[in-house]
C-alpha cells in the first residue's frame, strides 16, 4: 500500500487517543483507523462511508 496521509477527525478529542483517523488512496477508497491502534484499518469507498454517516447523524443505526 502506499504511504497515506491521515486527518483527524474534527470531532475527536484533543489530547491523545479517542481519534478517528481518515486517508484517502488513489484506489478512490476511504481508509479509517483508530489512533490508539493505527495499525489496524479498514477501508470503504466514499459513497458507502457517506451512507453510514448520514444513518448515524439519523440515528437509524440498530446494535
Amino acid at each position: 500500500m502506499s504511504q497515506l496521509t491521515w486527518q483527524k477527525s474534527s470531532f475527536s478529542s484533543g489530547g491523545e487517543g479517542n481519534c478517528v483517523e481518515l486517508a484517502a488512496s488513489v484506489s478512490s477508497r476511504i481508509h479509517l483507523r483508530e489512533s490508539d491502534d493505527p495499525h489496524h484499518t479498514t477501508a470503504t469507498t466514499p459513497h458507502a462511508l457517506a451512507h453510514l454517516i448520514h444513518a448515524v447523524k439519523r440515528g437509524n443505526l440498530r446494535t
